[in-house]
């Protein structure tokens, strides 16, 4: 799957970006029909464990995730280690020019059921929901 990738440019200082983007449960209210379940005691660090459980009733699909880089407040990599939801996240901030922050965010995915024939599709749907959860983290 080619990686998705997402830059975005906020006035918000680094460490309030940093926040905001590793706040795990918010990630979950951004997305439709989704929740985040912590799975390991705070803070977060190398090996923190979550799922992102989306579905409605019995009929769910969980993104487990691994912390495996933690370098506040300039990575993070998650690891995808479901059975449906497989692949890695990164989220990097850089300084931006004239002051703020510059959001990098990476995204690798698979969903095993799907053909390699759906990545494309794959790729523009996740962009999509990356792309506007992205928003909606760093809204004031």
């Amino acid at each position: 799957m080619p990686v998705i990738r997402i830059i975005r440019r906020t006035p918000l200082p680094p460490a309030e970006v940093w926040g905001r983007l590793t706040d795990w449960e918010r990630h979950g209210e951004q997305v439709p029909l989704t929740r985040a379940i912590i799975e390991t005691e705070p803070p977060t660090r190398a090996g923190t464990r979550f799922t992102a459980r989306t579905g409605v009733g019995s009929i769910t699909f969980d993104d487990t995730m691994e912390v495996v880089v933690w370098e506040p407040p300039r990575l993070v990599r998650l690891e995808k280690r479901g059975r449906t939801v497989t692949g890695w996240a990164e989220i990097e901030l850089r300084p931006a020019p004239g002051g703020g922050t510059e959001v990098h965010w990476r995204e690798d995915l698979r969903l095993r059921p799907l053909p390699r024939l759906l990545d494309p599709l794959v790729a523009r749907a996740g962009h999509h929901l990356f792309a506007r959860a992205l928003v909606r983290l760093l809204r004031p």
